[in-house]
């Protein structure tokens, strides 16, 4: 009669059960490629971009159209706000807002970040698919991406799923995208692949020339304090933006990049209770020197500061915008007209405020790059 082997009996009992959790883990979850090509919507009728032409670009963070009336549990330093999601009604009203600033100002292209599709603080619904229904017909051109995923996170807070997005929406045509992953902060191995999957999304315009225009769209991490994250995202736009230079492609980008300006007052100014949250040197100094920053080093450091802070923080600590976190970028040499910050009507909208910019479309590649 053979022996009952109990603990080589439990042994294998707990190799299967942990690598069934890892599986479900893995099932539930979102695995994107360092480099991977998204789909895109634009109709052979939408217009091709004119060397020397202007183009207004529009990038806003619209905090899955929650608007302003929340603390969520996660606007807090110790992660304890009160509200867990925002209700129908608040999220119908503040995407109408959305949809009114951006007819207001009629830009062509549009950069967008935390645009909820699948999640459950939203009722699953797809966002972009509803802001385009609410536009006018010549935003047809769109692409979107993924950075936040997962059919089930099981954080107290959440408990359901998570889908946030980038979505680039375009009035001229877009040939072909990709998404670029971005440094993931050191988690823990289970918490990485619940969490945010920062990235890039690379759109690229034809132009009637045969060249293109790159418009980049990012929102870098947002819980990354004492750690080398910032740096090495920031490290891998600069990287990406140098090979667009390096073959000659004109670009620009715009986001949420979650950095002060390398300038030690933003820092000072902030509340003592966020000052965590970022560093005192600005992660964002290289992109300051090798770039045309928008809102730049005069408007963020001029006795008009203010006119340019993007960011309104839910935390009643914040008792209204007090930091510039949110830019767009150009090469040093583009032509860069208008450019502000839309505060006077946005503040009851989203916890950013969108950021509009005027540039030239290049005429003469190796003259502006």
């Amino acid at each position: 009669m053979r022996k009952f082997d109990f603990a080589k009996r439990l042994g294998g009992t707990i190799i299967l059960l942990s690598a069934a959790f890892f599986v479900t883990i893995w099932l539930l979850t979102f695995h994107p490629d360092e480099l991977q090509t998204e789909t895109v919507t634009s109709p052979a009728s939408a217009p091709l971009l004119q060397p020397g032409q202007k183009l207004k670009i529009l990038t806003w963070n619209i905090q899955f159209m929650a608007g302003k009336d929340y603390v969520f549990w996660h606007d807090t330093p110790n992660f304890d706000g009160p509200h867990d999601r925002p209700s129908p009604e608040d999220i119908a009203r503040t995407l109408a807002e959305v949809s009114r600033v951006i007819r207001a100002e009629n830009p062509d292209i549009v950069l967008l970040q935390e645009v909820d599709d699948g999640g459950r603080r939203t009722d699953h619904e797809d966002q972009l698919a509803r802001l385009l229904a609410a536009l006018p017909p010549e935003y047809s051109s769109h692409v979107s991406a993924f950075y936040w995923k997962a059919a089930f996170v099981p954080h107290p807070r959440i408990l359901g799923s998570a889908g946030m997005k980038l979505a680039t929406v375009s009035k001229y045509r877009i040939s072909h995208a990709r998404r670029h992953q971005l440094a993931l902060p050191p988690n823990d191995l289970i918490t990485r692949q619940f969490s945010t999957k920062r990235a890039i999304l690379e759109a690229r315009l034809p132009l009637t020339n045969g060249a293109e225009l790159v418009v980049l769209n990012t929102h870098l991490d947002a819980f990354a304090a004492g750690t080398n994250t910032m740096r090495l995202q920031v490290a891998e736009i600069d990287s990406i933006l140098t090979a667009l230079r390096s073959s000659g492609v004109a670009w620009a980008l715009g986001g949420d990049l979650n950095l002060l300006p390398p300038d030690e007052a933003a820092y000072h100014r902030l509340p003592e209770s966020h000052e965590s949250y970022y560093q005192q040197n600005s992660e964002i100094a290289p992109l300051y020197q090798n770039y045309q920053v928008l809102p730049n080093w005069e408007e963020v450091t001029g006795l008009d500061y203010q006119k340019w802070f993007t960011h309104f923080p839910n935390d009643p600590a914040a008792a209204g915008p007090d930091r510039t976190i949110d830019y767009l970028i150009f090469p040093k040499q583009a032509r860069v007209d208008t450019h502000y910050v839309r505060q006077h009507d946005t503040l009851k909208i989203s916890d950013h405020l969108p950021v509009i910019a005027i540039m030239q479309v290049p005429d003469n590649l190796s003259n502006e790059l």
